[in-house]
């Protein structure tokens, strides 16, 4: 036997032994880059999470969760990260191939500012002024029409796009308020160059209400919903070292390009983490209301129709 057959036949029993398993790969919408929910896949990835799930994602960013959850619909990419839960329910109600296998966040952390020499002290004060929120559909978008009733006024509102891009639009005068979400322009908020006048949080149907989903296409979920239930894995383990290794706040500030302080204030000054639970569905009968109130829903779901749109995958 030649060198070069044993080396052949040790090779052959070694690919026997241990098959190489080909990759499922997903494509992954997903809403401004740089806020801490919108982080776990890339970050994920980067550190090989979801490589050990057998999956390569494939990311795209958009301006919000309203242009993400038409690639979802459209069956553009698979999973769309951060769609507003209102304006997903609405699409499955109108009869689109949108399903939700976990959450991103609960409650809201958003933030409405202005200008440092704004003569807007509250919100109160925004009556007829242009006030922004991401794109239509999106939960900013739910979250100023609250904001008009919590404070009984009524805004001119604005679809900005991304926070950067509103930034750009405040400070210009061409918007009377803007949105964010920290860690964005969180900087400019610290150093007084701008003053928050209200926040998501003030509207009280909001709190306890699971305001952002990890929706699919219905599509996709059917053709392989294995990969679907790997990547809620990946999700959980990247989620789990973002809150617990001392290490991940260096790593999510260099992506989201801002200071390692900022990265840190924004885990746990703003985001609780079992807000960020994937598998915590809260506060669904208050999203079906406020989406009658604001006429996204013509009626409210029934049972069996949130089961069909619901398809968590749990631990």
């Amino acid at each position: 036997m030649t060198q070069a057959f044993r080396i052949s036949i040790l090779a052959l029993a070694t690919m026997i032994v241990s098959p190489v398993l080909a990759q499922d790969r997903l494509k992954v919408a997903i809403g401004q880059r740089g806020v801490f929910e919108n982080s776990v896949s890339e970050l994920g990835q980067d550190a090989g999470i979801f490589k050990k799930h057998n999956l390569a994602l494939e990311i795209l960013y958009t301006q919000g969760s309203g242009e993400s959850q038409q690639a979802v619909i459209s069956g553009s990419v698979d999973i769309g990260i951060g769609i507003g839960t209102v304006s997903a329910l609405s699409a499955f109600q109108k009869g689109a191939p949108i399903r939700a296998i976990g959450a991103t966040m609960k409650g809201s952390y958003e933030v409405w500012y202005v200008p440092a020499n704004s003569p807007i002290k509250t919100f109160k004060d925004a009556a007829g002024k242009t006030v922004a929120f991401s794109t239509r559909g999106s939960s900013t978008n739910l979250l100023v029409m609250g904001l008009e009733k919590v404070y009984g006024v009524k805004v001119d509102a604005v679809a900005t796009g991304s926070p950067p891009a509103t930034y750009t639009q405040v400070m210009s005068g061409q918007i009377a308020i803007g949105w964010t979400a920290a860690p964005l322009q969180l900087d400019a908020i610290l150093d007084g160059r701008t003053r928050i006048v209200a926040r998501g949080s003030e509207v009280p149907e909001m709190r306890e209400q699971t305001v952002r989903l990890i929706a699919v296409n219905a599509g996709s979920l059917e053709k392989n919903r294995d990969a679907f239930r790997r990547y809620m894995e990946g999700y959980r383990e990247t989620l789990a070292w973002l809150y617990e290794s001392p290490d991940s706040m260096k790593v999510y500030a260099k992506w989201a390009q801002t200071t390692e302080e900022i990265a840190r204030r924004t885990r746990d000054d703003f985001i609780p983490r079992a807000n960020a639970d994937p598998d915590n569905i809260s506060g669904i009968d208050q999203a079906m209301a406020d989406g009658i109130a604001f006429k996204y829903l013509s009626e409210p779901l029934k049972k069996e129709q949130l089961d069909q749109f619901f398809q968590l995958m749990k631990k």
